[in-house]
């Protein structure tokens, strides 16, 4: 069979990648898909022509995107520009040209997904997007394929690297955030401006995404919390150590009989626990169901290479669902287009976690007693209590506490009503606890 011909939009650090790993393993991919695939057209404003081994493949290369989408001697538009406007204009303009559509592009998928795939369910023609969540770990394929038979309860992951790798050098260096956060700079592995990692909302666009195949609810991006790192401080991650967890920046989304979780937010989980001890870069996805019970994913959330096997695998699916009718593929969301539930998305305060609460009090007696006090009347339970030494010439002591299960707005209450108090010095550092299982 004739190849398939594939217009491919950016080629950046993905794009680049995606044209290397085609041209080296060729002929592996072949005979994977059962017909050959060449990228006949592509689109860049700019590229770094040296770090593109399989440069000389592309048939034919230009700056205007449209061009390429338009292009009706293609069969595959793989969209790597990022961003959402323009990448939605590309996108629905392909579908509408009646092109499948491979896109690594989770900022796109989490707000514009539901529009996207309907009007791909409308043409008759797949939108495939492995890399748009967690690089090159397969876990959109492991939630719509392979775990297919399960009822997912519960997932929990660390889904962006660039916050993966400044909590790490936070508790094995004991530096601070602002110093961890310009190596990482420095490193590549955080932007110039880092707000879409350090406050949680790539993790998000990932976690909406992880949601809605797990529970097969629609996308809905703006009911996921979000939570950033920043707030962090070293003497946290160290007082986290010695009760024997791990601060981590998880993404959660959990099935409970008053409706789903999605949130992100700094999370401290017992050390033993597999993946409080994926370090660096690294992510990884813990998935809990009931007929397999909990499984993990672990490997590289990004980079040129890893994402762009993602890419690879998913145009492979793509040529092999040429040759199938649309409507025996494999749904976009694993369930079926009209099987979506309306369950709600659970706001945060009617989310119930344990916690960890550091509160700096004066050094005198009865503080501790007033704050377990307050919190007691709250209906918090206490599972362990400590008084830290002040540093030298300090007044203030930390008070570090572990609690039970409860609710986030009775937590926000009681919060309120510490930081009320005059020996009580600045506001409550707050940050929820995971009992994870696997």
């Amino acid at each position: 069979m004739k190849p398939v011909r594939i217009g491919l939009l950016g080629l950046g650090t993905v794009g680049g990648g995606t044209v290397n790993v085609l041209t080296r393993n060729a002929a592996e991919i072949m005979r994977r898909a059962g017909r050959g695939i060449c990228i006949a057209h592509a689109a860049a404003l700019e590229y770094d022509a040296a770090a593109i081994e399989g440069l000389s493949q592309i048939q034919r290369i230009t700056q205007d995107a449209f061009a390429v989408v338009e292009d009706p001697s293609l069969d595959v538009i793989v969209e790597l520009i990022g961003g959402y406007s323009l990448a939605r204009e590309l996108v629905l303009a392909a579908i509408e040209s009646g092109k499948h559509v491979v896109t690594a592009n989770k900022a796109l998928i989490a707000l514009h997904g539901n529009e996207i795939f309907s009007a791909a369910q409308r043409r008759g023609v797949t939108v495939a997007f492995e890399a748009a969540v967690a690089g090159g770990i397969p876990i959109i394929k492991a939630l719509r394929e392979g775990l297919a038979a399960n009822h997912v309860e519960w997932i929990a992951g660390i889904i962006n690297g660039t916050g993966n790798f400044i909590l790490s050098a936070m508790r094995s260096d004991g530096r601070d955030f602002a110093e961890v956060l310009a190596e990482a700079q420095a490193l590549g592995y955080a932007e110039a401006d880092p707000a879409f990692d350090v406050e949680g909302t790539d993790a998000a666009h990932k976690l909406t995404i992880l949601g809605s195949l797990a529970f097969g609810v629609p996308l809905q991006f703006d009911k996921t919390y979000t939570e950033g790192i920043t707030k962090i401080e070293t003497q946290d991650v160290a007082y986290a150590a010695a009760l024997g967890y791990r601060v981590k920046h998880l993404g959660i989304a959990r099935r409970t009989s008053d409706g789903i979780e999605l949130r992100v937010h700094p999370t401290l989980i017992p050390q033993r626990r597999l993946i409080a001890n994926v370090e660096g870069v690294m992510n990884a996805v813990l998935v809990k169901a009931d007929a397999v019970g909990p499984t993990l994913y672990y490997g590289a959330g990004a980079g040129s290479e890893p994402t762009a096997s993602a890419v690879v695998a998913d145009l492979v699916d793509v040529v092999r669902a040429l040759t199938t009718d649309s409507e025996n593929r494999v749904p976009h969301l694993a369930f079926q287009p009209d099987q979506l539930s309306d369950m709600p998305i659970l706001s945060m305060e009617q989310i119930e976690t344990a916690y960890y609460l550091r509160v700096q009090a004066l050094d005198q007696p009865g503080v501790m007693a007033k704050v377990a006090g307050i919190l007691g009347d709250a209906g918090i339970s206490i599972e362990a209590i400590q008084q830290k030494e002040p540093a030298a010439g300090d007044t203030h002591v930390p008070l570090i506490m572990l609690t039970r299960r409860v609710k986030e707005g009775q937590m926000n209450a009681a919060i309120g009503t510490i930081e009320q108090l005059e020996a009580v010095n600045g506001e409550v550092t707050r940050i929820r606890l995971e009992h994870l299982a696997g």
